[in-house]
């Protein structure tokens, strides 16, 4: 991962040892000073926080003590979130209520990014559908994060709220599928194979956006110099929409076992969760890192004894 180009700035992350924020948060803190908050339940897990130089603070947003907190940060990059199943109380007051305290507590940032998720659109019934920022909201409808939609609509009316209120420049960013070598969905599908085990998905095809840890730290500096009062809202994916069944045919190839994928259909949940692209290329630009050269660069990194040299793609065609 090649270093932002931010630099000597006084950066706030929340999450800071998470799959998302944690790489990019170890290559910010490289010329930047950058702080990270979490509950940090997990000795180890705040340890390599710290062994990355970053200053690691316990905060737990669902009832936060800021009393330790500086309010000087330059930058604001929100991207810790809770999935609790069906507890829609606990997950808005952690994921809505505990925004709304912490940007009122940094108030004075130049920039805030907010990370929000795909998951907050009314699912459709073409599972190619490419969903951009003004499409209908609602619920994804997985039975594994009933409360997640609901309370992360709610954390982005919140911040919507945060710009106006306290003038703070924010860019509410709807994550899709991203991944590397920490983990997220492509990389998870990636290390079932690895192991032997079918990639469990919930239609045939379930297409995505996947996007590349480099790519979002490439685009986290025009994301946040984007960031406005109003908010400004933009799907933060990939350009390229792919079916896991494509992701798990090509990881495959290159591991050289079979693409298992095990199709689970829950009704009324979202079919595909690709995204339509375009407003976040006028920010940053085209995405640098093709997914077929993403998914051979984690496998590389994690089965480097495994991966073979050339291997075709046996996915199927995407329209």
């Amino acid at each position: 991962m090649s270093d932002p180009t931010l630099e000597g700035r006084k950066i706030l992350i929340t999450g800071p040892a998470g799959q998302i924020a944690f790489p990019m948060a170890r290559a910010l803190a490289r010329r930047n000073e950058v702080w990270g908050i979490a509950r940090f339940g997990d000795p180890a897990s705040r340890q390599e926080v710290e062994d990355a130089g970053i200053r690691a603070l316990a905060v737990d947003l669902a009832q936060p003590d800021f009393s330790e907190l500086p309010r000087d940060f330059t930058h604001l990059l929100h991207l810790a979130a809770t999935v609790r199943g069906d507890d829609c109380d606990g997950a808005i007051r952690v994921n809505a209520e505990g925004t709304g305290l912490l940007l009122s507590h940094c108030r004075r940032v130049e920039a805030a990014l907010v990370m929000s998720t795909v998951s907050v659109y009314k699912p459709h019934p073409d599972p190619w559908h490419l969903f951009r920022e003004d499409d209908p909201l609602g619920d994804i409808m997985l039975p594994f994060a009933r409360s997640y939609s609901v309370s992360k609509i709610a954390e982005e009316a919140v911040a919507r709220f945060c710009a106006r209120e306290f003038s703070i420049p924010i860019t509410i960013a709807r994550m899709g599928a991203s991944y590397g070598p920490r983990g997220g969905l492509p990389t998870f599908g990636l290390q079932a194979l690895a192991a032997g085990k079918p990639v469990a998905t919930r239609f045939d095809p379930c297409p995505y956006s996947p996007i590349h840890d480099d790519d979002m730290l490439a685009q986290l500096e025009p994301l946040l110099d984007a960031a406005s009062v109003p908010a400004t809202i933009v799907n933060w994916a990939g350009d390229e929409a792919v079916s896991i069944q494509d992701l798990a045919a090509y990881g495959a190839g290159l591991l050289g076992v079979e693409p298992r994928v095990e199709v689970t259909e829950v009704p009324g949940a979202s079919i595909g969760s690709a995204v339509d692209p375009t407003r976040r290329r006028a920010i940053t630009g085209p995405c640098r890192v093709p997914w077929r050269e993403g998914i051979r660069r984690v496998l590389e990194e994690l089965y480097p004894d495994r991966v073979r040299p050339a291997a075709a793609s046996r996915g199927r065609r995407s329209p």
